[in-house]
């Protein structure tokens, strides 16, 4: 199987559940502003437990299911692409957590990277 490696940056994105951006889940309208500025892609993973900057612990137990599980939105693409969201990541996010860091991808399959 072919193999491509190139260097990328990866953007992540913590913020909670209940987190909201013109009335729809602050995750959903970050994914779909990703997706209009042409970036390579996201993903959206639900914790099952966290805390952040309240101290507060959010669980999925059945006992005290909480309605604001934390939420990890990331991103991988070229310094250029991620540089072109977090101006719009200014504006939408009133609390959370944004980091970037340097990566290195490892791609399998037949179809070459897009900018990666």
């Amino acid at each position: 199987m072919p193999k491509i490696t190139s260097r990328a940056k990866r953007l992540r994105i913590y913020i909670g559940e209940s987190d909201r951006c013109q009335g729809k889940p602050l995750f959903q309208a970050i994914v779909e502003t990703a997706k209009s500025f042409d970036i390579a892609g996201a993903t959206v993973f639900r914790g099952l437990m966290g805390y952040g900057a309240h101290s507060r612990i959010h669980t999925a137990k059945i006992i005290d299911l909480s309605s604001d599980l934390p939420i990890l939105v990331e991103i991988i693409d070229s310094e250029e692409y991620i540089e072109k969201l977090l101006p719009y990541l200014d504006e939408v996010v009133q609390e959370g957590l944004v980091t970037v860091d340097d990566i290195e991808v490892i791609k399998y399959g037949n179809k070459p990277l897009a900018r990666v």
